[in-house]
């Protein structure tokens, strides 16, 4: 896969990878303290747009259950910890990096 995505949870940043170097950087909301985001590597094994709910345009499964990477109905989030563990992204920030990544996708999650 071309593209790998590196989320740092204390910079609250995603960042897109194409063939090893960075070539975007969105800004995220992650796991709260009673409901830390997981660390570790993980693969996108789903997509699904307009999920309903909380999930904003589009929610990408992870190979962890019950996680994802997604849009939110709350802009503000963005930049904090307050999600139950999930990646929050901007609405259109989801549905572009959606458009670039395949499931398959590498998703490295680090402190």
């Amino acid at each position: 896969m071309p593209y790998e995505i590196i989320i740092s949870l204390s910079r609250h940043s995603l960042a897109l990878l194409l063939d090893g170097k960075a070539v975007k950087r969105y800004p995220v909301g992650v796991g709260k303290m009673l409901t830390p985001t997981p660390i570790g590597t993980y693969t996108i094994i789903n997509k699904a747009p307009n999920p309903g709910g909380p999930y904003g345009a589009l929610w990408m499964g992870l190979s962890k259950p019950h996680y994802g990477i997604h849009g939110t109905n709350n802009p503000s989030s963005i930049g904090k910890d307050v999600s139950k563990g999930c990646i929050r992204m901007q609405n259109k920030d989801v549905l572009e990096l959606s458009s670039k990544v395949p499931i398959g996708t590498k998703v490295y999650i680090r402190a």
